[in-house]
């Protein structure tokens, strides 16, 4: 068995399956920089319509798909698809399913208006990636979350699965990206999650579910942040102060990517100070 230290990476997007960004970028040099460094990784996206399949050499993984997911009392399939990322050898797994990340767009629609179901996408896509996680028998010590889309993730890692085997000793990080949205999710999206067996005491944030409160629900249920762009609200750092979350302010592209592998091990190893 591997004594490595292993880093679940989930993005709403990576290069070279999405449009370059700061997040794409980030999700796509991170997780190499630290592979090399040592550490064991997996990486986890939706599988949006956009993402061309046969460019980027995708297929499913069959012993991995089959399952189906119940979100808000609905049956949903789960199909697992995988593809490496050119020149280094490292996989991304994508979380897919027809009704929900088929459609030509990542969020909005056609008059940039955002998904109404774009709640019940990021439900599916959390709990995919967890129960996906869980058939390859793999015990994450972190769970990197990457933008907006994956904001779900924290609270069903230390709420609905806190006592899986799996994820009970999890320690996850949230970064942060200027990549915020008008408006917010659908006002129900907290009785979705509900359903599951989340209580709405650690949902507070999601009576109103705009982009920020989105950020305070993740950081709130996160043991790091990372600012990874400079222009985050300076609420949101102040709200990490208020909750004694450690922060580690925005890092470069490559220079400063050994400075997060330190946060790693500092947030595995239990310290909490602040990381400047």
């Amino acid at each position: 068995m591997s004594n490595k230290t292993k880093i679940l990476y989930v993005s709403q997007e990576i290069l070279p399956f999405t449009p370059e960004t700061s997040t794409a970028q980030n999700s796509r040099s991170l997780p190499q920089a630290v592979h090399e460094g040592g550490k064991e990784t997996r990486i986890f996206m939706p599988r949006y319509g956009k993402i061309n399949e046969r460019r980027h050499q995708l297929h499913e993984v069959i012993r991995l798909s089959g399952m189906n997911l119940i979100i808000d009392d609905t049956d949903h399939p789960l199909i697992i698809k995988v593809a490496s990322i050119p020149q280094i050898r490292l996989q991304v797994y994508f979380i897919d399913n027809q009704e929900f990340f088929h459609r030509k767009a990542f969020f909005h629609d056609e008059n940039n208006q955002m998904f109404p179901d774009n709640d019940m996408r990021m439900i599916f896509f959390t709990k995919g990636v967890l129960e996906t996680v869980k058939k390859l028998g793999w015990t994450p010590d972190v769970i990197h979350c990457h933008g907006w889309f994956t904001s779900l993730m924290p609270l069903y890692v230390k709420q609905l699965y806190s006592r899986d085997p799996h994820f009970a000793d999890a320690k996850v990080v949230t970064s942060l990206y200027n990549d915020s949205f008008e408006g917010s999710l659908d006002a129900k999206v907290s009785k979705k999650i509900a359903f599951d067996g989340i209580g709405m005491d650690q949902m507070a944030h999601l009576k109103n579910p705009t982009y920020a409160n989105l950020a305070k629900l993740a950081l709130q249920h996160s043991d790091g942040a990372i600012f990874a762009e400079s222009g985050i609200s300076p609420s949101l750092e102040t709200f990490c102060n208020d909750i004694d979350v450690p922060v580690l302010k925005p890092y470069a592209e490559l220079d400063q990517l050994a400075s997060v592998d330190e946060f790693y091990d500092s947030i595995v190893l239990g310290k909490t100070e602040l990381v400047d």
